[in-house]
């Protein structure tokens, strides 16, 4: 059986591998030329998603991340106002593409090549690519992204829908920090929370994976833009061109990462507003984004493609492997049926996917309320207290009820 992965990051990955343990011939198309290891900062990681790893032939070290033994929570000033223990591993992206990439055969992994248009026919599915080229298989999965041209073609009105804020994000080694600054840092998982705003601040295992000793902080600051013409206005450039909802970071205006340094020191306690003002901020639009079908006519969607959560629910990368071990699960149990294996993949990937969307959008909904664009929501829902969402944001799988359902 043959299958072609549409998008080389980690859901594609994921599917990838998990396919070929099944024994099936795998190509992975992706369009951007070259690596992506240098792409993506931390994650936050899960034990489900180590399982999947290993499942791969992929052993987890110490490495692979930093334990956080607690969450806390600082006011302007820098003072603790909460703190409860986690006992969580943060990871770095690069940490989980390296090994996943590693193991597709350099001649079924195809960078620099983007799909334009796929067709489903009775002896499979036709794919061609921009250069040209064209393939066959009996499967097509789409782990192209949130702007998935597999999913556009699938369900051209499924679109992702913009939350009304973005994140600001950024990182910095910390042997390029003061010394006094790392001395004033625990290794802890810090949160500010400014009115309709929050930020979080954590250590990541560095990206150059040879200095296994050094780390980086990573932070992601939320922060409402006040709709479609305030993100339009963040994605036009110096010269005042638009890029839709998404711009290059070395494209930022230098005026706003400006703005964002010198709102960080009035807003945010002194030790994450040095960590800020130290980076390069850039940010990335927050969408939400639902599917109606994943899987049906030889095509299945996965990660982001299928859907896109806030990243408030914090398992990303966890969801994307999760998506992939049920798809070729759902394969195996259905002996080559791959309708029925779809239909599946569908029925419990889809109500997962759901369920974080809502996850994503009720954590997310106080600052989508600063922003003015999201329905009204409840009292609970706009509470901002530290006691909820040190507790709620990036929860463990396995402490989230609604979320635990059969792969």
């Amino acid at each position: 059986m043959r299958a072609i992965v549409v998008g080389g990051s980690l859901a594609g990955l994921f599917a990838a591998n998990l396919l070929r343990e099944l024994g099936w011939q795998v190509d992975v198309i992706e369009r951007t030329a070259g690596a992506l290891a240098s792409r993506g900062a931390g994650i936050g990681t899960h034990e489900e998603l180590f399982e999947v790893l290993r499942r791969v032939g992929i052993g987890i070290d110490a490495g692979a991340g930093i334990r956080v033994d607690d969450r806390i929570c600082l006011d302007r000033a820098g003072a603790v106002v909460h703190r409860i223990p986690w006992g969580h591993v943060m990871s770095a992206w690069g940490r989980i593409y390296r090994p996943l990439k590693d193991r597709v055969p350099a001649n079924r992994y195809h960078s620099g090549r983007g799909v334009v248009r796929w067709a489903a026919g009775d002896g499979g599915i036709a794919v061609a690519c921009e250069d040209g080229t064209q393939a066959e298989a009996d499967l097509l999965i789409g782990a192209d992204g949130v702007r998935s041209a597999v999913r556009a073609q699938l369900y051209p009105g499924a679109a992702p829908v913009y939350a009304g804020y973005v994140a600001w994000r950024g990182v910095i080694e910390e042997r390029a920090m003061p010394a006094e600054l790392r001395d004033r840092l625990e290794t802890a998982y810090y949160f500010g929370l400014p009115p309709g705003e929050m930020m979080l601040c954590y250590p990541v295992p560095g990206r150059d994976p040879a200095a296994r000793a050094g780390r980086d902080w990573n932070y992601v600051w939320y922060r409402p833009t006040g709709g479609p013409q305030g993100l339009r206005d963040l994605c036009t450039d110096a010269s005042g061109h638009h890029h839709g909802t998404a711009i290059p970071p070395p494209l930022v205006r230098p005026e706003l990462t400006a703005a964002v340094k010198r709102a960080a020191h009035v807003l945010l306690a002194p030790q994450i507003a040095r960590i800020v003002e130290l980076s390069q901020p850039f940010f990335q639009a927050i969408f939400d984004l639902e599917t109606p079908c994943i899987g049906r006519d030889r095509v299945a969607l996965v990660g982001d493609a299928a859907f896109v959560a806030r990243p408030h629910v914090g398992m990303g990368v966890t969801k994307a492997a999760l998506d992939a071990l049920c798809l070729a699960r759902s394969i195996d149990l259905e002996r080559g049926d791959l309708d029925a294996a779809l239909a599946r993949y569908d029925r419990l990937r889809g109500e997962f996917g759901r369920r974080c969307v809502a996850r994503g959008r009720r954590i997310g909904a106080f600052i989508e309320a600063r922003a003015g664009t999201g329905p009204g929501a409840s009292a609970a829902h706009l509470d901002q207290s530290p006691e909820r969402i040190l507790r709620e944001v990036g929860a463990r799988l396995s402490d989230i009820p609604e979320l635990n359902l059969p792969v």
